[in-house]
């Protein structure tokens, strides 16, 4: 299955082996929670998806890369205990507890969560002296002779061993224990990922022209060499720190992230093109709504990879737009929320207002922090309750200036101030609708209803940001495209044709 269908399995089995009866005991008892065994190739996104479906599930996560411990770490450390036995004293060896058991009950005292996921990943690339014990873990859910606490569920990971030449199968008794789901690789799932995470716009404007290059791992008389989704990812932020430094992206810097000679030159080309379009085509012009007729010829008589590449470069300006819409909106609401809990704070305390908010703002600040600490937070909530916080202590501050200690003015001050953050909001959501409509109005002129805006209307549906935003704010040129264009036996040939143009 692809790395979508896993995290479902996931998040489904974690609500089934938690589900409890009547009088609180788990539904499928313990002993009959078979752990989850995750095989697939590296670097296919594994990790991310354990990640999000504990997050999605609202349960605790501890992980661990068994290949970075020994036994001692993973059984515990032993120790001489005297006991009698028959009426004779014996010395007995004991274990310490074992650092993975104990890191769960860290977990659980920091978070508060009872329940939770643990995960072990390389689980089939341990040494000789720690295999024995990864089986027992899998058969018995115990390291050493403790327990993994009830309510926490188990997942593991591992690489076949054509990945991973100290990569060991599992017998029969192990795997008659697991549930094992193996993962395979899909760049039109992991583009739905890609669009949430805004990776570079030319990664994934030259993976839709080239899929087969979105994952490979090949042996060579040199070694292996190998593209994977990990290297996509990390390569997209390194591009985009590069260019706000002015620095350079060539092939040397590619084929330290796509490890594979011929993918990387082939995409330190097509990012030149990429920049070079951009530059030609004055996308940022072209947005703000300024459509020049020498853009409209030379895109309506180009390339089709070159027309894929201009709507890859819309789709990912936009795409910025659009986040930093939902952005706006989750902050707004979440220091709408934080002011109320103020407002009722003030009718019942005495004493300065700004200090109130400062003590509202330094709980946000804390709730934050260990919220980040514990996993419970994506990229963008961490980043819409920092601006949030910011917000709360920018209005103590002016509230300390104005030196009002009246709690009916006090809140009347902030109010207004807060009134800055909605208009901000507003103008966020006016701005992306601006963009979106002259991209709109530059493809209409150039292609009509083709396949080009196919493409674009397909994309804005599918997309993270794009389909949040068209859902809450709508817009009349993509309805009216949606319509015509993806409907019935018309849409079908439609992308039958740019099946076979990308081809």
């Amino acid at each position: 299955m692809n790395i979508k269908q896993a995290k479902e399995e996931i998040e489904n089995t974690v609500r089934a082996y938690l589900r409890r009866d009547e009088n609180g005991n788990y539904r499928i008892p313990p002993v009959r929670q078979r752990p989850l065994l995750l095989m697939g190739p590296p670097g296919v996104g594994k990790t991310q998806v354990v990640e999000q479906a504990a997050r999605e599930c609202g349960v605790a996560l501890v992980a661990y890369t068994i290949t970075h411990h020994t036994r001692q770490s993973a059984v515990g450390l032993p120790f001489i205990l005297k006991k009698t036995y028959a009426g004779r004293e014996h010395s007995v060896t004991e274990y310490t507890m074992s650092e993975i058991i104990a890191s769960v009950y860290d977990r659980m005292e920091q978070t508060g969560l009872r329940e939770g996921i643990l995960f072990i990943d390389e689980i089939n690339c341990v040494s000789e002296t720690l295999a024995p014990t990864m089986l027992q873990f899998l058969q018995g859910k115990t390291f050493g002779n403790q327990k993994v606490p009830e309510g926490w569920v188990i997942v593991a990971a591992g690489n076949p061993p054509e990945y991973n030449r100290s990569a060991r199968e599992f017998d029969i008794v192990t795997l008659d224990r697991v549930r094992r789901i193996d993962v395979e690789p899909d760049f039109a799932v992991w583009k739905e990922y890609a669009w949430h995470q805004s990776i570079h716009g030319a990664i994934l404007s030259y993976l839709e022209l080239r899929k087969g290059n979105f994952y490979r791992i090949e042996t060579t008389p040199d070694g292996v060499t190998f593209a994977t989704a990990r290297g996509w990812e990390d390569l997209s932020e390194m591009m985009k720190v590069c260019e706000d430094l002015g620095l350079e992206v060539g092939q040397d810097l590619v084929l330290q992230y796509i490890q594979n000679p011929a993918v990387a030159k082939d995409f330190a080309n097509y990012y030149e093109l990429y920049r070079k379009y951009r530059d030609e085509y004055h996308v940022e012009e072209l947005l703000a709504g300024k459509v020049s007729e020498r853009a409209v010829t030379m895109l309506q008589h180009s390339r089709f990879d070159e027309k894929l590449s201009v709507i890859g470069l819309l789709l990912s300006r936009l795409n910025e737009k659009f986040r930093e819409a939902y952005l706006a909106d989750q902050t707004t609401e979440a220091v709408f929320e934080r002011l109320q809990d103020w407002k009722g704070r003030l009718k019942g305390e005495s004493g300065d207002p700004a200090a109130s908010l400062l003590r509202l703002e330094q709980e946000a600040e804390d709730s934050l922090a260990k919220r980040k600490e514990n996993g419970r937070l994506d990229r963008d909530g961490e980043a819409a309750e920092n601006r949030g916080v910011r917000l709360l202590k920018s209005y103590a501050e002016r509230l300390g200036k104005a030196g009002t200690r009246d709690p009916e003015k006090a809140f009347a001050l902030v109010k207004e101030e807060f009134g800055g953050q909605i208009a901000r909001r507003i103008e966020a959501i006016d701005s992306a609708s601006r963009m979106l409509g002259h991209a709109f109005d530059f493809l209409s002129v150039t292609f009509g209803e083709s396949q080009e805006m196919v493409i674009f209307v397909t994309e804005l549906t599918v997309g993270f940001y794009s389909s949040k935003f068209l859902m809450e704010n709508g817009s009349e040129p993509y309805d009216r495209y949606n319509r015509s264009l993806l409907l019935g036996d018309r849409r079908k040939e439609l992308l039958r044709q740019i099946d076979s143009l990308g081809t």
